[in-house]
């Protein structure tokens, strides 16, 4: 369930580009292709992530008032691939009924879009494994859809911390029964995108010499 080797970074993701803001699942593009979602706790460094995945820090708006997002942006890195930004959940100064309606639109994407290949959960490393969190994985297991978690905010945590946080989400993730990986990120510093590269790379189908020509010529020549 835990990375251990270091791949390279791809440089496909830098070709990412905003593409649509969607403010409902069905004002979204049809339903075909590949898509990887990224969703978690609002403040928990979503966009920092996309953003360091993507190597493009203004890609995806970094929000100093959580709870901000209340769409689902779409960024395409190639044709029939696509990054999608998830509404953030579970900040208790967002109304209500706004909560209620991402929760909404959030089970709705999960479980019927098709296009869905796999949800990156980034979670707060000092605050991983909430209920809302746990609440996600389950929507997941339902679904058969396999899933990376991002403990975001790592560079936080002193280094000697690290270990005994991973065997605890680990033992945690260990009662689920499908696919759930996962990772220490830092998207400040740029650490551990390699390995949130290799994920992407497998979940988009991405062909081997694609992707080995990427690495090679990063610059597109």
């Amino acid at each position: 369930m835990l990375m251990d080797a270091t791949p390279p970074l791809n440089p496909i993701y830098r070709q990412a580009r905003f593409v649509l803001c969607a403010p409902t699942v069905k004002t979204l593009p049809a339903d075909q292709g590949h898509e990887v979602a990224f969703v978690g706790r609002s403040n928990a460094g979503k966009s920092t992530a996309i953003n360091a995945i993507a190597d493009n820090k203004s890609l995806t708006r970094v929000s100093k008032r959580p709870g901000r997002t209340q769409a689902i942006n779409l960024f395409e890195i190639s044709p029939g691939r696509t990054l999608v930004d998830l509404p953030g959940y579970g900040y208790a100064d967002v109304a209500k009924s706004i909560q209620a309606r991402w929760q909404a639109q959030l089970t709705h994407y999960l479980e019927q879009r098709r296009a869905l290949r796999g949800l990156m959960v980034v979670m707060d490393a000092r605050h991983p494994l909430t209920e809302l969190d746990l609440q996600i994985i389950r929507w997941t297991q339902a679904a058969d859809l396999p899933v990376h978690c991002l403990l975001s905010k790592a560079d936080k945590l002193r280094p000697n911390r690290i270990p005994p946080l991973i065997d605890h989400c680990l033992a945690a993730l260990n009662r689920f029964d499908h696919a759930i990986s996962l990772q220490p990120f830092s998207g400040l510093r740029k650490q551990g995108v390699a390995h949130a590269h290799a994920v992407l790379d497998r979940w988009f189908e991405l062909p081997a010499s694609a992707a080995t020509a990427a690495r090679k010529n990063p610059d597109g020549h």
